[in-house]
Formats: C-alpha cells, structure tokens, sequence
C-alpha cells in the first residue's frame, strides 16, 4: 500500500493522488507491504533504491545503514502485538533532500499515530531526521511501558511459586517462558534504538536540539537495559525455582510410593508363605494359626514404617 503525506501549512495532509509527480510538498511516502510497481513508482520519484522486504530483516548493520550524498537508510526494530502475540517489525526509513520514505512488511502502530498527530501538527515532523528521532523516542517509551508491564506480570508469577498458590504447574513455567521471550525482544529493540541513535549522532549531521534529544533518549535506553537484564535474571531464577518446586512435588510423591513398597513387602512375604498350598504345612492344624499369620503381617508392615518415623524419612 502506498500513502503519501504532504504538508499543507501547519497540517499534514494525505494525498490520494497516485502520480507522485503531480503531488506538491511531498514529506512523507509510506510503503507498506508494497506491489513492485508502487516500489518502482516511489524509486522513480525519490531517485532511491530502495531495499526489498527481505533486507529490511537482516540483522548484519551494512543492511541497516546507508549513506547517500545528500541523505541516509536507517531500519529501526518495532515491537507490537499481531494476533495477541508480540512480534519485532522492521522499518526501513529512507530520505534525501525530497521525502521521507518508510518501508515495511506490516503496518506499525507507532508509526501511524505519528502519521495521525502529524496531520494535526505537522511540526512534529519537520525534517526526516527530527521524524526518525521522534519515532525512536516513541517507541523507547513503548519499551518503557512493556518493561513495567512485564515486571508486574514477573512478580505476580514469584508471589504464585513462593506462596504455594493453587495454580497449575505447567500455567507457571507457560508464563515464565512468555515473559522471558518478551524480555528478550524487548532487549532486541532497545538494542537496535541504541545502534541507530549512535548512527545518526556519528552521520546523520543533526541539529544541536536533535543532538540534546538523542542524547537523552540514549542515557534512558542504558537505564532500560539494566532494568531489562534484571528482569531477565528474575526470570532466569523464577524458572529454576519452579522447576525446583516441581521436583521437590515428585520426589514426594516418588518417596509415597517407594515407602509404600517396602511397608507392605515384609507383610505380602508373609502372606505368601502362609498362602502355599502344600499338605504338609504345619501351621495349617494350628487353632491359631491364622491370627498369629495376620499379626505377624501387620508387625511386618508397622516394622520399617516405625524405623523410617524414627529417622525422620517420613
């Protein structure tokens, strides 16, 4: 889908003409999953080439980064939810002295709230630098928000191991496993901010304001990282706990079991010997030899439990 935003006095307008040439102050060309011809439109337009969708999730920095003679390529990581499971969304952002150019597999909706403030406001977006930056900022404070979001879900989990809640086994370390991958594509973001502030503060030529900014945006990405790696590490401890829990739970109930098996061996022993149905057996003329039978059988049983009580085993 291709959108074109251009700036109409103090407002950003969206431009339903498909011709970019025909279109005045272009600002802003956004591509999302895009046809080749809306590509080879843009390209046409904006005298750049840009990447295909597949290069835009390369991960090597030579993929991330380029510089042109009069402007750059920045792909940013953005994280949101697609079908209630969050997923890492690539955007290429593009420019040189006409437009700013997006690219993208999906829509972001960080991405189109800044579209949808910019048409109110259109010096949110003054420059495509001051944009990129404005979304990387936007987006820090997503990450911010899910870490909180993330650490509240992390103690809940804790206050369920440690006060021996009634909750399923399997629902916990489900949880612990969802928490821990988000922590871990939260961290891929934040990581991916920092990589691109450091590439527009190293070549993006930016304006002191834009400088004191990105700056600003750096130091709370450190503190998101710290706060990131502590909560991987309460995870990490979270889990072994649990499972600690879930084997402590089996061993007790392996330990009913093997105590019940020799309770009760002595006890069959003797209910084996005394079962034989030989015709010379003794103690089948006794009176009282069948009580003597069942009391030996229950001394025989009373016998190890007594012993392991006495040992502190049970």
């Amino acid at each position: 889908m291709l959108t074109v935003y251009t700036r109409e006095g103090r407002r950003l307008e969206l431009s339903e003409d498909s011709i970019l040439e025909n279109i005045e102050n272009v600002v802003w060309v956004d591509l999302t999953n895009p046809a080749p011809a809306e590509i080879k439109k843009v390209e046409q337009f904006s005298d750049l080439a840009l990447p295909n969708i597949k290069e835009t999730e390369e991960i090597e920095a030579s993929s991330h980064y380029e510089v042109y003679p009069d402007g750059l390529q920045v792909n940013c990581s953005f994280l949101h939810q697609v079908s209630g499971n969050f997923s890492i969304t690539n955007v290429a952002f593009l420019f040189n002295k006409k437009c700013l150019i997006s690219l993208c597999a999906r829509e972001v909706p960080i991405v189109s709230r800044l579209q949808a403030r910019a048409q109110v406001n259109s010096e949110l977006i003054l420059d495509p630098l001051t944009t990129i930056i404005a979304l990387i900022e936007d987006k820090v404070e997503k990450l911010a928000d899910l870490s909180e979001e993330a650490h509240l879900a992390i103690e809940k989990i804790s206050r369920q191991i440690f006060n021996r809640q009634n909750v399923i086994q399997e629902e916990i370390i489900d949880n612990l496993s969802r928490q821990d991958d988000l922590n871990g594509k939260i961290r891929l973001c934040l990581m991916d901010g920092q990589r691109d502030l450091n590439f527009l503060l190293r070549r993006g030529r930016l304006l002191d304001e834009n400088i004191h900014i990105t700056n600003d945006i750096l130091e709370d990405i450190k503190t998101l990282l710290s706060h990131n790696t502590f909560l991987s590490e309460r995870l990490d401890f979270l889990l072994n706990a649990a499972l600690g829990f879930i084997n402590i739970e089996q061993n007790k109930i392996i330990k009913i079991f093997s105590i019940a098996a020799v309770v009760f061996m002595p006890p069959t022993v003797i209910a084996s010997i005394f079962g034989m149905n030989f015709k010379f057996m003794p103690e089948l003329s006794w009176s009282w030899g069948y009580p003597l039978a069942l009391l030996s059988m229950v001394a025989a049983g009373l016998a190890p439990y007594v012993y392991f009580k006495n040992k502190g085993w049970l």
